[in-house]
């Protein structure tokens, strides 16, 4: 087991219409001093835990880290320097063999400079929110890049050395109708990116496009929006298109060219330890789980107060931690190994399973469960009635 490393940079240029994250626009006067905290957060990690009252296991404190990934927001923004310097925090602070840092970044972000930058302090992998190939969706999803500029970025990147990328679509953005989605997905497989995320939009309070459809309105272009039916569709359509392409489905949202699946996320599924820096980044132990403040003015100010930014701590029992285990084993398509769960926590998990298994729903191969390839455009109602 090795650990990961998670640093969250919550800024972006603009708040596109769908995004129920914690992330604002600052001036970029904000992001020196982030970074800066940051770098303390980590070098002073061990005694910033320890007066919150969390002590990681000796096994968690001997791991090596193998995996950085950068997320946000849009870490892109910040200068590679700052960049650069934030790695070095980590590799002076943990033993460490990094085989995957991943940065996201925006398309219209990327400069032959700062790649070249990024290459040199340590990158090796970029995650493209590109979320359509249709301008016409981009523009009403608030994004601020165009088509054009994924095809400019994605030579930049090559040519500066980091050859492996993901690329982010969503399906059931304002104005998508099934030829623009099979287009954008056509051309998604013509650049050929290594791995490939396919998000259904997600409709809640969070986001101003959200909150816009749940109330029956019409701003941000809510009334075009297609119908949950037609955002199944578009799935199932990706799912058939990729692997064609020659990707492997591995995670419900998630496919990837041989050896190039996502080694970080893989961590978040399998419940492997992880430690987060950064305002509202997460940490998991194993047996606790805990976060930062999420205002990234509030996290700055109390690191440089010397105060730990945690804001919220969870002691995880074993009960809920056997759902976590189901849920997050679920999403991997090669599903859970019974077996494994009944000797770690005891009693027959098999019996959960009986009913979703009459059902279709999933499907069972020894020990193995996993659900039914026809259905996973559905898991979220699979995992609720597993949870029951």
């Amino acid at each position: 087991m090795s650990l990961g490393i998670y640093i969250q940079v919550p800024f972006c240029q603009t708040k596109c219409t769908y995004c129920n994250f914690h992330t604002g626009v600052v001036s970029s006067a904000k992001f020196a001093p982030y970074a800066a905290a940051v770098q303390t957060e980590i070098t002073q990690y061990r005694g910033r835990l320890s007066a919150e009252g969390i002590q990681l296991p000796a096994s968690c404190l001997e791991l090596v880290v193998d995996t950085v990934y950068f997320g946000g927001g849009t870490p892109s923004l910040l200068n590679p320097a700052h960049l650069g310097q934030i790695l070095n925090a980590i590799r002076s602070t943990f033993p460490n063999d990094f085989r995957e840092v991943t940065l996201e970044a925006d398309p219209e972000t990327v400069e032959s400079a700062k790649a070249e930058a990024w290459a040199a302090a340590g990158i090796n992998r970029v995650s493209f929110g590109v979320q359509s190939f249709s301008d016409v969706e981009l523009k009403a999803a608030g994004r601020m890049h165009r088509r054009d500029d994924v095809y400019r970025a994605v030579p930049i990147l090559h040519s500066s050395g980091i050859g492996n990328m993901s690329f982010d679509l969503i399906a059931g953005l304002p104005h998508q109708t099934p030829e623009s989605w099979h287009k954008s997905l056509n051309e998604l497989i013509t650049l050929a990116p290594q791995h490939v995320s396919i998000y259904l939009l997600e409709v809640d309070e969070g986001s101003r496009l959200g909150n816009e459809i749940l109330r029956g309105g019409s701003k941000y272009s809510a009334t075009s929006v297609p119908t949950d039916d037609a955002m199944a569709e578009s799935y199932d359509l990706a799912r058939t298109l990729l692997a064609r392409a020659g990707y492997e489905h591995y995670e419900i949202s998630n496919f990837a060219k041989p050896g190039f699946a996502s080694e970080h996320n893989r961590k978040y599924w399998r419940r492997e330890p992880y430690l987060g820096f950064g305002a509202g980044a997460h940490s998991f132990s194993g047996s606790q789980r805990w976060a930062n403040a999420r205002d990234a003015a509030a996290y700055v100010q109390a690191i440089a107060a010397g105060r730990t930014p945690v804001e919220e701590l969870e002691v995880i029992p074993a009960a809920q931690a056997l759902e976590e285990e189901l849920f997050l084993g679920l999403r991997q398509l090669k599903g859970i190994d019974l077996d494994r769960l009944n000797q770690r926590y005891g009693g027959s998990v098999a019996e959960r399973f009986t009913s979703l298994e009459s059902c279709g729903l999933i499907e069972r191969e020894g020990s193995i469960v996993r659900l039914a390839p026809t259905h996973l455009s559905i898991s979220n109602e699979v995992f609720v009635a597993l949870m029951r």
